[in-house]
């Protein structure tokens, strides 16, 4: 709310919008990217999370809390400010003090009214699945050819949230550095190899959220105590070696045009863990443990982590911009960094609208 008030300093002309159908088939590599070439006036209405996101393989990823309206606010008062482009919300005069003045709902309702108000690009700040709307809705499709999405595609979405998946996926393919992990389904599975694992390890769910469900566990009580929590919560999970480093974090950007290949924005390190994990950005803000690591493209390991992270996005064929997690795998300048989350939906809130 706070971050409304202070004019922004995103400048438009900083890059390209991703124009995208709606309907995105598979996630194969470059799936469903398409590339605008419209004259017609860039009217564009910011989607929030309303919708619970449903199980899929026995497992729901949680609910953001006020379901990035906070987020969905920065992006449309920034986009306001440029001169190109049309932002259409819910009321007519929205107040940089409400959130919900600058957001739609992601429901279908929400969705038509966006439209029914002029907007012809749906921005979508939200976490889609193969059920959204945005992809199952027929009273879209009468405006398929003229109202264009913002986002990654929903089939591709419910992939690629599985964190056991892109990290079988990235392996299977291939040349990353990455710490190691196992999947576990349940407490009751994990009880019989705790005491093969070597602590301290991170365990987190395979469709989780921020930090959500994420904890350090230095011995067996703690890694089963952590396990039943989980599974009490219907969560399988993933135990991962735990990564002793610095972290930081590369932001993808999808092709702006044909012929161009995916391209990171600078790396930015952070800090100020608590108990071995970087917070919720909705309890400590992003500007308040990160920063951009000075110089980064010119330290060699900076430069290869940018060009994995690159080439990890383009292999997973994402449509628009990802956050890759990296960690070293030791608290030493000299230690490689390992990538241990792929995340589909960057962070935008609180003044870390960056793009």
């Amino acid at each position: 709310m706070q971050a409304l008030v202070v004019p922004r300093h995103a400048t438009c002309c900083a890059f390209r919008l991703h124009h995208l159908r709606r309907v995105v088939s598979s996630a194969t590599p470059h799936a469903g990217i398409r590339y605008s070439s419209s004259n017609a006036p860039t009217r564009v209405a910011v989607l929030y999370q309303a919708l619970d996101p449903p199980i899929i393989n026995g497992v729901r990823k949680p609910k953001k809390p006020g379901g990035y309206q906070d987020s969905g606010a920065d992006i449309a008062y920034n986009l306001g400010q440029c001169n190109n482009v049309e932002v259409i919300t819910p009321t007519t005069s929205p107040n940089p003090k409400e959130n919900g003045d600058w957001c739609f709902p992601d429901t279908e309702h929400g969705i038509l009214d966006a439209i029914d108000k002029g907007a012809n690009y749906l921005w979508s700040n939200t976490i889609v699945f193969s059920s959204h709307p945005l992809q199952t809705s027929a009273r879209l499709n009468a405006h398929e050819n003229s109202v264009r999405v913002i986002g990654q595609g929903p089939h591709v979405v419910d992939k690629y949230d599985d964190k056991q998946f892109v990290n079988d996926y990235l392996r299977a393919t291939g040349g990353f550095t990455m710490p190691r992990a196992f999947t576990v389904s349940s407490a009751s599975n994990m009880s019989e190899s705790a005491d093969n694992v070597s602590y301290p390890v991170v365990v987190k769910p395979i469709r989780g959220r921020g930090s959500y469900g994420v904890k350090v566990c230095h011995d067996k009580s703690e890694l089963l105590a952590h396990s039943g929590e989980l599974s009490k919560n219907s969560m399988a999970f993933m135990v991962e070696e735990f990564l002793q480093g610095e972290e930081a974090t590369v932001t993808v950007m999808p092709p702006t045009q044909e012929g161009k290949g995916y391209w990171s924005l600078p790396v930015v390190t952070r800090f100020n863990h608590q108990d071995g994990i970087a917070p919720y950005n909705g309890v400590v803000a992003v500007t308040a443990n990160s920063r951009v690591v000075e110089n980064g493209e010119t330290d060699p390991l900076y430069n290869k982590l940018a060009r994995e992270c690159e080439r990890a996005a383009s292999i997973l064929g994402v449509t628009a911009p990802i956050r890759i997690d990296v960690r070293r795998f030791k608290d030493t300048s000299d230690s490689p960094f390992a990538l241990f989350d792929v995340n589909m939906k960057p962070v935008r809130s609180n003044s870390s609208l960056h793009l």
